[in-house]
């Protein structure tokens, strides 16, 4: 009989991937052995793998086809499409995405055809145990999420609320307030209640939060994961924002509130967009530190916080969660990701780092270093 540590199940889980380069997969060249030690690996996919389409920022915003076997090929293989660029560069870069996606047998979730196609998940069987991915998006363009007759992702739309503090008092700074839309929040239960009902475990994605700015995570992020635990999901995995935020366990299931990038680089903005004055006053009242260009890192153009983000892994066993860590993570001047390990004095900057923005937001989550991972739960 096979021993324990045989019998289970290692799931890595990352966020942005979208690579700009001559050889997509040479990005991943310091990971692919660590990911590819997994049983399943997730990442969230940022661009559209087509040579069709111009995209909303000045150049093309459709990528090499070849990223999708550089990401099959780098071990993952689970894919969230779900996000707000999913319909950037049009409707047929949209399609050759998922059809060059199913070329290399990678299951892409949160995205289809219609609005049936985009909730179904996607269940993957392993080691005797069924484990069903979902994924959602928040960060949506108009007309970007799917219906009945329309292609586009499954949404978990949000309205925002600007309460004016003192009334009295004209021009004053307001509080903000954030819900999820009740129907999508509602559809989400309910995918999440059948999934269950076809699998062991369910793996909630959402595209969701407040990008570029530290530690701030917005009330519906909270909402929604809350809903999606109530509802039988057993981990979710937040993505968008392009730097960490804060690590959450709720009724003993971990929400990562944002996985970061992983393996992104941006090329598409034009000069002349990222120059123009309402790009730098939104840029400027995000994150005062977001103030590219940035010296040695050509390819990477987010604030330099944005450097530090994790591998999340989750260990299963017997059908049921054992545990989640996550091993630091930087990204070099190349724009490519390295995993740290603890004799490495950047792994205490990481660590220190989440703990800084998990206490900002109120969480009391603690992190204990276990040799060159971060334990969550236990």
């Amino acid at each position: 009989m096979a021993n324990k540590a045989e019998e289970d199940i290692v799931l890595y889980a990352v966020g942005d991937v979208g690579p700009d380069r001559a050889d997509p997969g040479s990005i991943f060249k310091h990971v692919t052995d660590v990911v590819n030690q997994g049983d399943i690996a997730f990442c969230q996919l940022e661009v559209n793998l087509s040579h069709r389409g111009v995209g909303t920022m000045g150049k093309e915003n459709a990528r090499d086809p070849r990223i999708a076997a550089a990401i099959k090929d780098a071990g993952f293989n689970v894919v969230s499409f779900a996000g707000n660029h999913c319909l950037d560069a049009g409707l047929n870069a949209f399609l050759d995405t998922l059809a060059n996606l199913k070329k290399q047998e990678l299951p892409v979730i949160g995205v289809g055809r219609n609005i049936e196609e985009a909730r179904r998940p996607a269940i993957i069987e392993c080691k005797d145990t069924r484990i069903a991915f979902l994924a959602y998006n928040s960060i949506l363009k108009q007309n970007y999420w799917a219906e009945s007759d329309r292609p586009g992702c499954a949404p978990l739309r949000a309205w925002t609320i600007y309460e004016q503090i003192e009334l009295d008092q004209p021009g004053t700074p307001c509080r903000i307030h954030t819900f999820p839309h009740r129907g999508d929040l509602k559809a989400m239960a309910e995918d999440i209640q059948k999934a269950r009902s076809q699998a062991d475990l369910v793996i909630v994605s959402v595209h969701c939060g407040i990008h570029m700015t530290p530690a701030v995570i917005a009330d519906y992020q909270r909402e929604i994961a809350h809903v999606a635990i109530d509802a039988g999901a057993d981990l979710i995995l937040q993505h968008h924002t392009h730097i960490l935020k804060g690590i959450e366990v709720y009724s003993g299931k971990v929400i990562f509130y944002s996985l970061c990038n992983f393996a992104l680089e941006i090329h598409f903005m034009t000069r002349e967009f990222t120059e123009s004055p309402g790009f730098q006053e939104m840029r400027n009242g995000l994150n005062p530190d977001w103030n590219p260009p940035y010296p040695g890192y050509p390819s990477f153009p987010f604030p330099p916080d944005s450097r530090k983000t994790i591998l999340a892994k989750c260990v299963i066993s017997d059908k049921a969660i054992k545990s989640v860590s996550f091993q630091p993570v930087i990204i070099n001047k190349k724009g490519e990701p390295e995993i740290i390990t603890s004799g490495d004095e950047r792994f205490g900057e990481v660590v220190r780092y989440m703990e800084e923005i998990t206490r900002d937001q109120g969480l009391d989550t603690r992190y204990t270093i276990d040799g060159d991972e971060v334990i969550i739960y236990r």
